[in-house]
């Protein structure tokens, strides 16, 4: 019937209203904050303050919004919210204060909303853990390191737990479907339970030899549609724009980083299903160079392997690709670089032949003299 007089043709089925996970990976290089608080004034206690009141927006949008902080450090990432269970939680800076201090303070976590004092005492705990583990040697051993594809990593597969049930966005056998739908929540069609978003604050310069990582980890969130937001603070970056980019994220170098606050609640706040409604800040010219797989550099030109693809910044030694192992035709390659001279165009010559001459000379006797 709905055939018929045609209701079945305004019977729209548009997705449901699923709550957002938000996950934030902060680069804690205590080096690049150094350094970016003496270019620009925003040192990293105020920029964690800032990120802070913007997780608890993204919780206050709804009551199913959750968020995660990983941090990206020197030697790998590490969670900082959730944090591991039986983690010290208390502020060893409390124990120093006058018992009318402690009151006043424990009156203020009072007051605070159980959620977003759960999320700020987690981030603030976990990371001073983090920076108390962390030497002067390792400072100096590698003051630009990053370790972006295990923080990229992890955000992931938390996602994938979190959002997904485990099953990467693969829906499964009836038995599964059942299991999802036993909890009360809403479900998509693929069985996504939560969309996913994930937003990168960095100020170290691009990690060269963890390209393929990267690339690999911004892959797996283009086909799980999870966009990466970027917020660079200091330098750009070539392979956080391809990142937001391919996965239709956003894209940010804020010109003054001290309003920090500012450009994530203008940019980034906004979940999968109010991005559709409005336009937000976009990078046009988007830097498409790749990094060569066996120096790592970030190359205009190179050499790719017809096989795997594979990109080299000059042919690999022995003409055998280093990753495939496919034997390669070099021998077109000698002549590159080297100017080419173009040869000059021949002119082609008219050939006259007996009979048209003839007839023309015939023609000409023919025709009547011109009258005096």
């Amino acid at each position: 019937m709905d055939n018929v007089d045609g209701t079945e043709h305004y019977n729209f089925k548009s997705n449901p209203d699923l709550p957002t996970l938000q996950v934030i990976i902060i680069d804690t290089n205590p080096v690049a904050w150094e350094l970016l608080k003496q270019s620009s004034g925003l040192g990293f206690p105020d920029a964690l303050s800032q990120i802070l009141i913007f997780a608890n927006a993204h919780l206050a949008f709804s009551l199913s919004n959750r968020a995660a902080v990983i941090a990206n450090h020197l030697d790998g990432a590490h969670f900082l919210s959730p944090a591991p269970p039986g983690s010290d939680l208390t502020d060893p800076d409390e124990a120093n204060l006058t018992p009318e201090q402690q009151k006043i303070v424990s009156q203020q976590k009072a007051s605070q909303y159980r959620v977003f004092r759960i999320l700020e005492d987690e981030v603030r705990a976990s990371y001073r853990r983090l920076i108390k583990s962390t030497t002067v040697e390792d400072l100096e051993k590698n003051p630009n390191g990053s370790a972006l594809s295990g923080a990229l990593g992890l955000a992931l597969t938390y996602i994938n737990r979190v959002c997904f049930g485990g099953t990467g966005g693969r829906s499964g056998g009836a038995e599964e479907k059942v299991k999802i739908n036993s909890a009360g929540g809403k479900v998509d069609d693929t069985g996504r339970m939560m969309h996913a978003k994930i937003l990168i604050v960095s100020v170290t310069p691009d990690p060269a030899p963890q390209y393929i990582s990267v690339m690999n980890g911004v892959f797996a969130a283009q086909r799980l549609k999870v966009p990466i937001d970027v917020c660079k603070l200091r330098e750009s970056t070539v392979f956080l724009q391809q990142a937001a980019d391919a996965t239709g994220g956003v894209y940010m170098e804020p010109e003054h980083p001290k309003g920090l606050l500012q450009y994530l609640m203008m940019g980034f706040l906004p979940d999968q299903l109010a991005r559709e409604s409005i336009i937000l800040p976009t990078k046009v010219d988007v830097d498409f160079r790749a990094a060569c797989f066996c120096h790592k550099k970030v190359l205009d030109i190179g050499f790719v392997c017809s096989i795997c693809l594979s990109i080299f910044c000059q042919p690999p030694e022995g003409a055998v690709c280093s990753t495939c192992g496919t034997k390669l035709d070099v021998s077109s390659l000698e002549n590159i670089g080297k100017p080419v001279v173009a040869p000059p165009k021949k002119k082609k010559k008219k050939k006259v032949t007996d009979s048209l001459s003839e007839s023309g000379v015939a023609s000409a006797a023919q025709s009547p003299a011109p009258e005096g």
